[in-house]
């Protein structure tokens, strides 16, 4: 009766064992997976201008031109990456890198590319983040390993457009990505560095804790630690390290942090812990009633005037 109870506890523990390793992987994937509709560009646009029927126009007018345009460079990786850009018609010494979200793509980002080039007068670059868009790559790195790319990518901006300032402004895993950036050290030829991150988690830890939850109603343990373990193995970086938090430790670029208190998706606390952990040049801006991504939809205005005035400060 004993061994019987023995081999019938085995048979549990290797069962558990099973269906935590599945549920990792299972999770793994939903979560680093690309969106199947990634290259889709005219769906893409679709849904910019149901979204943000304001902006056709101008992209009517920069297509008709032939001033909106694609580019694809080779990482270091071999992999080829696209960016749609536009540079002012008289010039500019400013420049806009303007960092998409999970799943999405360049194209779903230029209603905020829109001010920068209408009303401020910059030249705008749009990086297809890795695996998303028009770039290639099989998983997504939650702005962990993007952090690189979008490197690269300012690199092209100095050489490509003459410009020694830059601002970087990421919207959710595009602004984990900015924050990730700013932790970096900076090519020498920038001279004007500047951030501005819309709702951005504080690690992919603590999202992925989030999610779990609330996604799959699964607890965190031992799911979030088999699944990063995972991901340590398969693609190089554990959820632990991919952390903004640390990364704006070190980081003494100026920095505009803009977060919804109605957030559910990244939660709004997740923007104070960011704003404490950067020790200067900062601003924070809190919209009231704002869900995740909807800080600009609710309050274009005073969304563009916050980051032109965060612009025109002297740090």
């Amino acid at each position: 009766m004993k061994r019987i109870m023995n081999i019938g506890c085995l048979t549990v523990v290797i069962l558990l064992v099973l269906i935590t390793i599945g549920a990792s992987f299972f999770m793994l994937n939903f979560a680093l997976a690309p969106n199947p509709g990634k290259q889709h560009v005219k769906a893409h646009y679709q849904l910019l201008y149901a979204r943000h029927p304001e902006v056709k126009p101008w992209i009517d007018s920069l297509q008709k031109a032939k001033a909106l345009r694609d580019t694809f460079i080779t990482m270091p990786s071999g992999e080829r990456h696209h960016a749609l850009y536009a540079l002012q018609p008289n010039g500019s010494n400013h420049t806009a890198l303007v960092i998409h979200g999970w799943r999405n793509s360049a194209i779903d980002f230029l209603h905020i590319a829109s001010f920068y080039y209408q009303q401020f007068g910059y030249n705008v670059l749009l990086p297809d983040l890795h695996a998303h868009g028009q770039s290639d790559g099989e998983t997504i790195g939650m702005g962990w390993k993007e952090r690189f790319d979008v490197m690269r990518w300012m690199n092209v901006a100095t050489q490509a457009f003459h410009t020694d300032s830059i601002v970087v402004h990421g919207v959710s895993m595009g602004a984990a990505t900015a924050m990730n950036v700013s932790g970096e050290e900076m090519p020498a030829n920038i001279k004007d560095l500047k951030f501005v991150e819309d709702c951005g988690y504080t690690s992919v830890w603590d999202e992925f804790d989030m999610r779990i939850w609330d996604d799959f109603s699964l607890p965190d343990i031992p799911l979030l630690y088999t699944s990063s373990l995972l991901c340590l193995m398969r693609y190089g970086w554990s959820f632990g390290e991919a952390s903004p938090t640390d990364q704006l430790k070190k980081s003494h670029y100026p920095m505009l942090f803009i977060h919804g208190d109605s957030d559910h998706f990244v939660p709004s606390w997740m923007v104070h812990v960011l704003y404490k952990a950067k020790p200067n040049n900062k601003q924070l801006w809190i919209t009231k009633g704002a869900d995740h991504n909807m800080s600009y939809y609710k309050y274009p205005k005073e969304y563009i005037a916050k980051v032109r005035a965060f612009l025109q400060t002297e740090w």
